[in-house]
């Protein structure tokens, strides 16, 4: 019986030998690293686009500061700022008296001119016909009195022949005395009549001449008519004139808007070109945004875009742009994009500043992870997935990133892959983790993570979601 109890005795001793080299072993397992705490997504299948950001500003569709190009005291102003007004519509008028008493001065030396112009138009036909009358009728006198010496002359040769014959025949006794004599006062009477018309020529001629110098006074008379009616016209262009100067004294709405600013009030003194009054159009409004040269292939005419002020929380915006600038903004390498956007309610107003967003690049289907699962090494990008309880390394390619998320190309990562998005220093390959806190294979937030794709965009180079 004491052998049979010393048999046992050894069997417990090697029992608690035996449980203590378990113990021992087991303490040496709790001494090696503890789990390094770390937080999961899951990869997923969607859209991912970039964006350009850029800042932009409201600009009125028109916007014109009027004013006038006379000067005079300023008579009346019909608006205030803040009133809708119609193109056409009268704003304000300056003092315009002085003007209206000079044209009506204009009016009356225009209408003098017209007189003027009228009778030297009707008694020019009549003095020309005066002045071709007094000529044919002297050149009638002049050929006459030509006539007549010619005939005259022609008588005297006869007479004198008939008085030369008798003489001769008187001599020879062949004529009696009273025939001599009565041939010699014929021919003396012949000489008398020759002489006279001869005497009564340079009258006529001198007649004659004077006609047809009165009959140049024509070109004198057409003269004065042409006179007179430059005169006419330089009287109306001065009542043109003063009317232009009447018409400036008024200011018009040049389209339909708003009175943004009134500069003048009744009373004052404005001078040439002075602003008086300023109108806008908003109800379409132009968003104006500089684009950056290595941005201008993604921004043309008909790219949509979005856009928010903060003057207008909660609202967003979206249009097209209508033209991009051929030329940069000065001093930059900037392009103005302008986008021309319905305003209904005049909510954007002038100068008011909006943060403008286009999308850059889009890709449908996308397998995207959060962006804080991506990291580098001198190797190229990789991300650490969990694999029993273990960290693993895993190298991929990226493509679009945003702020938030990052595209994973060539299938390394599949939807629903578990990637470790918050990475303690001393993380490795291989290395124990537990996953939000929790032991190794208990699950934890494995399936935590974006619920959808997220976008991103930059300014600049700059990304933002």
């Amino acid at each position: 019986m004491h052998k049979h109890l010393q048999v046992i005795a050894l069997g417990l001793s090697a029992v608690v030998a035996a449980g203590a080299a378990g113990c021992a072993k087991g303490g040496q397992q709790r001494q090696g690293p503890p789990p390094l705490a770390v937080d999961v997504a899951k990869a997923k299948l969607g859209d991912i686009a970039t964006f350009i950001s850029l800042d932009g500003q409201i600009a009125p569709l028109q916007d014109s500061t009027l004013s006038s190009s006379q000067s005079g005291t300023l008579a009346a102003v019909m608006v205030n700022e803040g009133d809708r007004v119609s193109r056409g519509q009268l704003l304000a008028q300056l003092d315009d008296s002085t003007y209206r008493a000079q044209l009506a001065g204009n009016q009356a030396t225009a209408a003098q001119a017209a007189a003027k112009l009228k009778s030297s138009s009707i008694q020019a036909p009549i003095s020309s016909q005066q002045y071709n009358s007094a000529q044919s009728q002297a050149r009638e006198v002049f050929q006459a009195a030509q006539n007549r010496i010619s005939t005259d002359r022609a008588s005297l040769k006869n007479a004198e022949l008939n008085y030369k014959s008798n003489l001769q025949l008187a001599q020879q006794g062949y004529v009696s005395q009273t025939t001599l004599e009565a041939s010699r006062a014929a021919y003396v009477a012949a000489q008398q009549e020759l002489n006279n018309a001869q005497q009564s020529l340079p009258a006529a001629q001198a007649a004659f001449r004077s006609a047809t110098e009165g009959l140049n006074q024509t070109g004198v008379d057409q003269a004065t008519i042409d006179a007179n009616r430059a005169a006419l016209a330089q009287a109306e262009a001065n009542v043109r004139l003063l009317n232009t100067q009447i018409a400036q004294c008024a200011i018009y709405a040049p389209f339909d808007g708003i009175v943004t600013q009134r500069m003048l009030d009744p009373g004052a003194f404005a001078g040439p070109n002075q602003p008086i009054v300023r109108v806008s159009e908003i109800d379409a409004v132009y968003v104006n945004a500089n684009v950056p040269d290595e941005d201008l292939n993604f921004v043309h005419a008909g790219t949509p875009v979005a856009f928010r002020s903060a003057s207008i929380p909660g609202k967003s915006f979206a249009g097209r742009i209508m033209d991009v600038n051929a030329i940069p903004t000065a001093g930059t390498l900037s392009y103005r994009a302008r986008v021309r956007q319905p305003n209904p309610g005049d909510v954007l107003r002038g100068g008011m500043l909006v943060s403008v967003q286009i999308r850059k690049e889009h890709h449908l289907h996308a397998v995207v992870v959060p962006r804080t699962a991506i990291f580098q090494t001198d190797k190229g990008a990789n991300v650490y997935t969990v694999d029993d309880g273990k960290a693993k390394l895993l190298p991929v390619t990226i493509g679009l990133q945003t702020d938030a998320l990052s595209e994973v190309l060539g299938g390394t990562v599949k939807p629903g892959t578990v990637v470790i998005t918050t990475r303690p220093d001393a993380l490795q390959n291989g290395s124990v983790v537990a996953i939000g806190g929790a032991p190794p294979g208990a699950g934890g937030a494995a399936g935590s993570g974006p619920n959808a794709t997220q976008t991103g965009g930059r300014k600049g180079r700059k990304a933002q979601h």
